[in-house]
């Protein structure tokens, strides 16, 4: 550790040079899940590892969905092929709902869980109450291997039995908690209930769920700061909060893209998308995995020092199918639809049902001669979809920036 405001010097280090360290490390994790995990010999038959060295030639590598590995685990248990090593290598096995197989090789680092705890200010010979779960699911032991990788001693709390929790936490003297958003406040008022002294908790790191600003004003009147993170099950520790409160910024463990829901286009920088992660655990080696969330890339660096890309935080989940007269419409078919049209640039597709039968109208953004264009995409949108629809043509930047692709009016 360089300082008592970074973690290490990674974290502060030119861009140009985190890029280049990370494709090559892009390159030999490429040529190690094909080499090495079952599903990805398949997957990248025809992929040259080597060549494997940019964000372009990353992006035409296939994606691996949330739903397509759960499909694969059934078929080939516990991992479905995506194990670097056989599953009795490892240190743990994990289950989340799902149920989905996460593998962690108990290595310190496998989580990437201490530069988003170091971040928020916990330091070693500091006492953490650790209220994540730490049964069947990987949340306590995620963070409880980044406290530890501090130097922090761990209180294994995990989940519920509230009035044991404050006990503990007027007894024990921790200064930071790690859980979810809510349970701190539950513990807390708890404590105010049985008359507990839990003034010595200054820090809190949360994550899995939303920290909704009521609850942040909560914390602030005790005295506590609170960051939150941004993680899965699957991957660990994504992007993590800083004391410049501006987004997210990636973990230096971690490389990250923005695409098109339902593609693995990459959006333009400060476009809403769908979060890709690509890790390098060879003992779990997932690449271009979709979380299913929605984020964009906020421009710059951080105030605090930290150079890695920023994020704006969860923005919602990615996954819009919808059901039109009975058949579902995907994300990825609105895509293929605005790819076979060059001249347009983004879509959305709305649905409605204002006479009390389902109608599809997809605007898209173009620009300059438009004769025949919103008839032509329209043939498309039906030829894709088997279904008709309107088109609508719109101002190039007339579309919201909020990630949707398909908007089901039904609903609302």
């Amino acid at each position: 550790m360089t300082d008592d405001v970074h973690f290490d010097a990674l974290e502060t280090r030119d861009p140009e040079a985190r890029e280049a360290a990370l494709m090559i490390a892009l390159s030999a994790q490429v040529a190690h899940a094909k080499a090495h995990a079952p599903a990805y010999a398949r997957l990248l038959a025809d992929v040259d590892p080597s060549a494997v060295t940019s964000r372009e030639t990353l992006a035409a590598l296939p994606v691996t969905r949330k739903s397509v590995l759960r499909q694969l685990q059934q078929e080939d248990p516990p991992f479905g092929g995506f194990a670097g090593v056989a599953p009795g290598r490892l240190a743990r096995i994990f289950v989340s709902p799902g149920p989905i197989y996460d593998a962690d090789s108990g290595k310190a680092a496998f989580w990437h869980s201490a530069r988003a705890l170091y971040a928020t200010g916990f330091r070693a010979g500091d006492i953490v109450q650790n209220c994540f779960a730490y049964h069947f699911t990987p949340a306590g032991m995620m963070f409880e291997a980044g406290a530890r990788e501090i130097g922090c001693a761990v209180i294994p709390a995990g989940t519920g039995n509230t009035d044991l929790q404050a006990q503990v936490m007027a007894e024990a003297k921790p200064r930071g908690y790690v859980g979810t958003p809510d349970f701190l406040k539950v513990i807390l008022e708890k404590g105010d209930e049985t008359g507990a002294d839990l003034r010595t908790l200054k820090l809190a790191h949360v994550s899995g769920g939303a920290l909704f600003p009521a609850l942040s004003t909560f914390y602030a009147t005790r005295g506590i700061e609170v960051y939150q993170s941004y993680g899965t099950a699957d991957l660990g520790v994504i992007a993590y909060e800083t004391p410049a409160r501006e987004g997210l910024v990636v973990d230096e463990a971690v490389l990250v893209e923005i695409v098109r829901p339902g593609t693995g286009d990459p959006v333009p920088a400060g476009e809403v998308g769908e979060v890709l992660v690509t890790t390098f655990s060879n003992e779990y080696p997932l690449l271009r995995f979709a979380t299913g969330d929605m984020s964009a890339v906020l421009p710059g660096q951080s105030p605090c020092g930290r150079t890695n890309m920023r994020i704006k935080g969860w923005m919602g989940r990615a996954d819009q199918t919808t059901k039109v007269k009975g058949m579902f419409v995907h994300p990825e078919q609105v895509a293929e639809v605005l790819k076979r049209h060059p001249e347009v640039g983004r879509g959305r597709l709305s649905v409605d049902n204002p006479d009390g039968a389902d109608a599809m109208v997809l605007k898209v953004e173009a620009g300059g001669d438009l004769t025949g264009l919103a008839e032509a995409v329209a043939a498309t949108l039906q030829s894709v979809t088997k279904l008709r629809g309107t088109v609508e043509v719109v101002a190039p930047g007339s579309l919201p920036n909020d990630g949707k692709v398909i908007e089901d009016l039904r609903a609302l």
